[in-house]
């Protein structure tokens, strides 16, 4: 197998690919975004950049033997004017903020053309672990009924359209009315929105009403930013009074699966995936 190099932000799913080659032996070098990588990738072999240390993460990547990449974890947008770029960094920083103007996924594909350019080919978490997606149907013992059908559908339908104008990859409807979309806050700041919505509504924990719906971006670089779900998203949609959770098949990464199947069907919530075209 190739070597990969990890190039990891915040968040779990930095940390699950880094066991799942540890534990299928796939040689393994990860790059600790500073201030974004978790502590519990300090263990792998591996080595700390900063953000806008272009040059400094190509040359430890080819130093370390890997031609193949993954971008993968949270990382906030940056503060142009305090980055404190190497030389390389800084002869790309004039396309990173034109690109950042036009939108997050116009940044993200020019960052992975970027690491092309340096010689790299780059993998999507789901290609590093093909186990990672939502699968088609459902997702663990609860299933909706034929209000929750009908939110999923629509929810969806806005999540597509918001992501058309590259503004988020979320959305909630409740009986058919649309009680949030999602922007720069993130889906854990949309829940918590709803949960402050009156209670007429939306539903209560254990008595959900409604759906939280995920989808990419129609012209999303899926390698490096894929709508993902795991144990927070599950506790805030139970917080929130809704239902369950729709997303597209395969397009959607659901982290800690098996924790999460079964937190989802102790507090009563379904999770859906859609086959893309038939909601």
């Amino acid at each position: 197998m190739q070597k990969l190099g990890l190039i990891a932000g915040g968040g779990t799913l930095p940390v699950e690919i880094a066991r799942h080659c540890e534990r299928s032996g796939r040689p393994l070098f990860v790059v600790r975004l500073k201030g974004f990588a978790g502590e519990a990738l300090k263990p792998f072999v591996g080595a700390e950049v900063g953000v806008a240390q272009f040059g400094k993460c190509v040359d430890v990547l080819k130093r370390a033997g890997c031609t193949t990449i993954c971008l993968a974890g949270d990382v906030a947008r940056p503060d142009f004017t305090s980055l404190t770029p190497d030389v390389r960094g800084l002869m790309l920083l004039p396309k990173v903020i034109a690109a950042a103007r036009k939108g997050d996924d116009a940044l993200l594909r020019m960052m992975v053309g970027a690491f092309e350019q340096a010689g790299f080919v780059v993998l999507g978490a789901h290609e590093v672990m093909d186990d990672l997606t939502l699968p088609a149907g459902l997702l663990g013992a609860r299933a909706p009924g034929a209000e929750d059908l009908a939110d999923a559908t629509r929810a969806l339908e806005v999540a597509r359209a918001i992501g058309s104008l590259d503004i988020g990859q979320a959305a909630v409807v409740a009986r058919g009315l649309v009680l949030a979309v999602e922007a720069q806050e993130g889906t854990d700041a949309v829940l918590k929105r709803v949960a402050d919505l009156p209670a007429h509504l939306r539903g209560r924990p254990g008595s959900g009403i409604g759906v939280l719906a995920k989808a990419p971006k129609p012209i999303q670089e899926t390698r490096v930013d894929l709508p993902t779900i795991g144990l927070e998203t599950v506790r805030g949609v139970a917080r929130a009074g809704l239902a369950g959770i729709a997303g597209e098949a395969g397009r959607l990464l659901v982290l800690d699966r098996e924790a999460v199947i079964a937190l989802a069907d102790e507090l009563g919530i379904f999770i859906l995936g859609v086959k893309s075209g038939t909601s």
